[in-house]
């Protein structure tokens, strides 16, 4: 027994699992290549579209038909032809059917079959119902004339058109997309007109250059108004490499005083757009904005309306922005790439689709002169034999009345085929009057009129070319259409400045002790009197303008920065700055800055450390911040200080003990991060144990005087009284009056006018 099973196991295919998988990927990659993703150059279409066009022209469907539901024609397909789900064939059904997706769409489509801002939104097979455009004559009238390779069908119970014999370049009409294995194609819909022109001249002239077909073919041409941007020379280009681009834009007008969208660009949604604006509306992106609605109905399918805040706004400005902000401009990648007449996938060149399509289109119209010329020869073959009876008619009588098998005598006595011997014998009675002989002596004429014809056009390649030139004409006259995307050159877009975009109101930005942070407008409001939440004080506020950026210092000496019209109210109690940014666990928020880029701010910490930095070098686009101040360990970072008169101002400094320190501010460095040099002399064992450290810190200008906070108690040094503790940087200072020696805040005394 168990030899058996040896021998039965033998028997099997024995392969490394590696070279199946290899093969069956390789198999699985030809399949979604060949027959699902990209089209054929002949038709232009794919196997499902194929499928989906032939199942209803033989379920009668023609343009002149009765409308049939799309369920009854999805069954035939994917019980025919295409086994596959029948979602998937329904919506390749769809797209074939919406005019707005369709440069020259194939299927007329009665009810819900999508729209331009859902295309997706059509109703299910079983409510809507289809037929066949006239423009689907151009892929299915030569299909019964011999042009077509018939294959069989997956079950091969049926046979299918391997490809369809189309009269037009139908790749380049309608274009398409897919994605197969390794490979791509996005081929975008032309002008029928354009087109035609083109392969007229290219068999005019089959050596015309590339840059000459391109001045009848201007570019892509989508089914809506929107216009198409791209400079002549990447268009050119773009046909030269099969690769590329091309840049769409809405087309808008004034109305009154409002900005009304009246086209968008292929393929985008007005919902979509109308999402986008409101976004930088509520975002305060787009402070010259008052409304936005959409009055689209069916009259006027898109009718987007922007209401600028006042008739100062720039109209154009603003559009320019819109387009580099939203779906009012979108790009379409362009990759040529279909699979040839050789069967096998290239991105081609416009010259060598053209070129490739002619010789296609040539070859099937060689193939339906031939088929219609064997069948003319067939028919003459029979009438000749018919004419042959009827000059003889009484003697073919006689031999039917009195021979047992007349057929064979007919051959042999006046030398018939069998098949015009069959035809003597099935004759009619009635068709033996004078007049049919007429008649059929007519139909002889005509036809071997036609033979000639046909013979000669074949014989002549010249005579084929003027052939397939004259058809292509009249379907271009028949089927054409005006261009209906313009090609225009416009300026590159560009989005507005979001700092210039915002009002420069006067702000002041309030920070709390526990962090939390809210703006008011001006610079008059005394942020100390405001109310805080319970627990909570205040902790330092920075002078600003509503466009400028607020820069926040935390106690691990990391700045944070949050653009200043974006902080709440001052009349609630704000929220945590920590819910904008995010700061390193236990850290918590020191001080705030604010004004313009190039001002400056004095940073230190507690240890007696600091530096100058300019506020542009403090701004973060990331929530995590950067490290700018290096704090010592078992130190603590003090708010930081505006430097109003960087080459002239001084420096006062005062320690937990009451030292006082003055000194020249040109003795610090201008940098971008660090610790700083040394400010005030402080011990280092009295550091760590918090016994002494700098308590508070301010810059000021000379002649003017300083108010120093004890507790309760306030000191104010005069011009004069200040010399005496003026000193080099880095000094221990002298020591303040008793009563005076626990100071918690320090600052000059200056005009209301004057930044703090």
């Amino acid at each position: 027994m168990s030899d058996n099973l040896t021998l039965d196991f033998e028997q099997n295919e024995q392969r490394p699992i590696e070279d199946f998988t290899e093969q069956a990927y390789l198999d699985y990659s030809m399949y979604v290549i060949l027959d699902r993703a990209l089209p054929f150059i002949g038709d232009g279409l794919k196997p499902v579209q194929r499928r989906i066009i032939y199942a209803m022209s033989e379920l009668g469907l023609k343009a002149g038909a009765k409308f049939k539901k799309s369920a009854r024609t999805i069954g035939d397909v994917i019980g025919k032809f295409h086994p596959h789900g029948d979602s998937a064939c329904y919506e390749a059904m769809v797209l074939m059917a919406q005019n707005f997706s369709y440069r020259y769409p194939l299927v007329d489509g009665q009810g819900n079959w999508g729209s331009m801002d859902d295309p997706r939104s059509f109703a299910a097979m079983r409510y809507t119902e289809a037929k066949l455009r006239p423009y689907a004559e151009v892929l299915l009238a030569e299909t019964a004339l011999g042009t077509v390779e018939w294959v069989p069908n997956f079950d091969g119970t049926l046979k299918e058109p391997k490809h369809l014999p189309a009269r037009l370049p139908n790749v380049l009409l309608n274009g398409t997309t897919g994605i197969a294995v390794g490979m791509a194609t996005d081929i975008p819909p032309h002008n029928l007109r354009e087109i035609a022109t083109a392969c007229l001249r290219l068999l005019e002239q089959p050596k015309i250059t590339l840059e000459a077909l391109c001045q009848y073919v201007k570019g892509p041409d989508y089914p809506v108004a929107a216009e198409i941007i791209t400079a002549r020379e990447d268009i050119v280009e773009m046909y030269r490499s099969g690769n590329g681009s091309i840049k769409m834009r809405a087309v808008w007008e004034k109305e009154d005083a409002n900005i009304v969208i009246t086209t968008l660009p292929y393929q985008c949604s007005g919902n979509k757009v109308l999402e986008q604006i409101a976004a930088q509306m509520n975002a305060k992106k787009l402070p010259m904005l008052e409304d936005l609605r959409d009055e689209s109905d069916h009259e006027s399918p898109t009718r987007l309306i922007l209401v600028p805040r006042s008739s100062r706004v720039n109209a154009e400005e603003l559009m320019m922005h819109l387009f580099a902000t939203t779906d009012l401009e979108k790009s379409f990648r362009v990759n040529l790439n279909m699979i040839g007449i050789d069967g096998k996938p290239q991105v081609k060149d416009l010259k060598m689709i053209l070129k490739e399509w002619l010789s296609f289109r040539i070859e099937t119209v060689r193939r339906r002169l031939q088929h219609r010329l064997e069948k003319i020869e067939k028919q003459i073959h029979l009438l000749e034999g018919l004419m042959l009876a009827y000059l003889n008619i009484d003697e073919v009588i006689a031999i039917i009345r009195q021979e047992d098998k007349p057929r064979l005598v007919l051959m042999k006595r006046f030398k018939l085929s069998e098949e015009q011997a069959e035809a003597v014998l099935e004759l009619k009675l009635r068709k033996l009057a004078k007049l049919e002989e007429i008649k059929i002596q007519g139909e002889l004429d005509e036809l071997n009129k036609e033979r000639k014809t046909l013979k000669q056009t074949l014989a002549s390649s010249q005579r084929l070319k003027t052939l397939v030139k004259k058809e292509i004409t009249a379907d271009a006259e028949k089927y054409g259409d005006e261009r209906r995307s313009p090609i225009v050159a416009r300026d590159e877009s560009r989005a507005i400045d979001v700092n210039a975009l915002i009002p420069a109101e006067a702000l002041t930005v309030i920070l709390s002790a526990k962090g939390w942070v809210r703006a008011a407008k001006g610079h008059e409001i005394d942020a100390e009197t405001l109310n805080y939440r319970a627990g909570d004080t205040y902790r330092q506020s920075a002078r600003g303008r509503s466009n400028q950026l607020a820069v926040f210092l935390d106690s691990t000496g990391r700045c944070y920065s949050i653009p200043a019209h974006t902080l709440p109210s001052a009349r609630g109690n704000g929220e945590p700055v920590a819910s904008r940014v995010t700061p390193p666990d236990g850290a918590t928020f020191e001080g705030v800055m604010c004004g313009a880029a190039e001002d400056i701010y004095l940073l230190a910490s507690d240890a007696g450390y600091g530096f100058m930095a300019r506020l542009e070098d403090l701004f973060v686009k990331t929530r995590n911040g950067k490290s700018i101040l290096n704090v010592p360990a078992g130190a603590n970072v003090l708010p930081p200080v505006i430097v109003i008169k960087p080459k002239e101002d001084f420096i006062a400094a005062v320690s937990s003990i009451g030292r006082f320190l003055v000194m020249d501010i040109n003795e610090f460095p201008l940098l971008g991060k660090g610790k700083g040099l040394k400010i005030m002399q402080i011990p280092t064992a009295k550091l760590k144990i918090r016994e002494e450290y700098i308590s508070a810190i301010t810059t000021f200008s000379e002649g003017e005087s300083l108010l120093l906070n004890s507790g309760k108690r306030q000191l104010t040094l005069k011009p004069g009284t200040i010399d005496s503790f003026y000193g080099e940087r880095g000094r221990r200072g002298n020591m303040l009056p008793r009563g005076f020696r626990q100071v918690n805040s320090i600052k000059p005394v200056r005009e209301k006018n004057e930044v703090q």
